[in-house]
């Protein structure tokens, strides 16, 4: 093996690690956040109220049912009995009496927390970043591929293939097959649940519209920049790796910026009056007479791996290019 390809075949392993760890943080909660109270005893909520935050929505974090489930449900129907159906609209009591059998949705029971407080269901936040964030990933993974490649001319052709595949994909998922549509009525109908104006509720819904419209047409912009700036520019290459290792940071400056939405636009509906406040991001806090925490999770350590993957590979790209030994 010559001096050249050693390196060639170093930046291609990493990014290949970088990759399929990436691939692999789409499908995993990448946080946790979980909270407790005197009401939600220990020995029926172990995990406290817990949800799992992934890219491309939230799932419940609690366990199946097992030891502690009746006496989470016999809770939950107390605090059913006790309050008033106007400050609860989202929840059903029939799907409550059935989670003896499903095991515990804690994401409805965070819903119901949250609504004490005047907060907006989770499913309302970031509604254009969740179902768009498949076609990130591809737009990630084509550019990890292609920098993986030492040959300038194959580079470009990954490049063109790959950017082609994912704005077609994304063009047919989100207005052929109705995805886009079909999201924003279920948005509207879930924002409804709470907010009982229809018209500003449809407003907000023709704004998660309108907001993807331009996000997908900037997208496909920008893969049309990223094939001219390699074509035209040797070192732009480096941006290939540079952009998807920095995943970590764009899901925390996200996820931050979500919370403070939340805490900072609170309505009259809640049973309890606090002032604006950021939720907590990272560690432990309290709100009222909840605890909160707030961790990373195994999905993180995910994108952990990729940053330090491709930034390695950067790295050695970066010599090769000063040395005058890569395209």
């Amino acid at each position: 093996m010559n001096a050249q390809a050693k390196p060639n075949l170093l930046v291609a392993a990493l990014t290949g690690i970088a990759l399929v760890a990436m691939v692999a943080a789409y499908f995993a909660p990448i946080w946790w956040v979980s909270l407790t109270a005197p009401n939600y005893p220990k020995d029926a909520f172990p995990d406290g109220i817990r949800i799992h935050f992934h890219f491309d929505g939230v799932y419940n974090g609690c366990k199946a049912a097992g030891k502690g489930t009746r006496m989470a449900e016999e809770i939950i129907q107390k605090d059913l009995s006790h309050e008033d159906e106007r400050y609860n609209p989202i929840l059903d009591k029939g799907k409550a009496h059935d989670k003896g059998a499903q095991g515990l949705d804690c994401v409805h029971e965070m819903n119901t927390i949250n609504h004490y407080v005047g907060m907006f269901p989770i499913a309302t936040g970031a509604p254009v970043e969740k179902p768009l964030a498949k076609f990130f990933f591809a737009f990630f993974a084509t550019m990890m591929l292609a920098f993986a490649v030492a040959q300038k001319k194959l580079r470009l052709v990954v490049l063109g293939a790959g950017f082609a595949a994912t704005a077609a994909w994304m063009v047919v998922d989100q207005y052929v097959l109705g995805h886009l549509a079909a999201h924003v009525e279920e948005y509207v109908r879930e924002a409804g649940t709470f907010f009982k104006e229809p018209e500003r509720i449809q407003a907000w819904g023709d704004n998660v519209t309108l907001i993807t419209h331009i996000v997908i047409a900037g997208l496909i912009a920008v893969m049309a920049v990223v094939v001219a700036g390699v074509a035209k520019i040797r070192g732009f290459q480096l941006l290939l790796a540079l952009v998807p290792a920095l995943l970590p940071v764009y899901f925390v400056v996200t996820y931050a910026g979500w919370l403070w939405f939340f805490g900072h636009n609170l309505h009259p509906w809640g049973a309890f009056t606090v002032k604006p406040f950021m939720p907590t991001v990272f560690g432990e806090g309290k709100v009222a007479q909840f605890s909160t925490y707030s961790y990373p999770y195994w999905g993180y350590a995910l994108l952990l791996v990729v940053f330090a993957a491709l930034m390695l590979a950067l790295l050695i790209r970066r010599k090769q290019l000063r040395e005058g030994a890569a395209e």
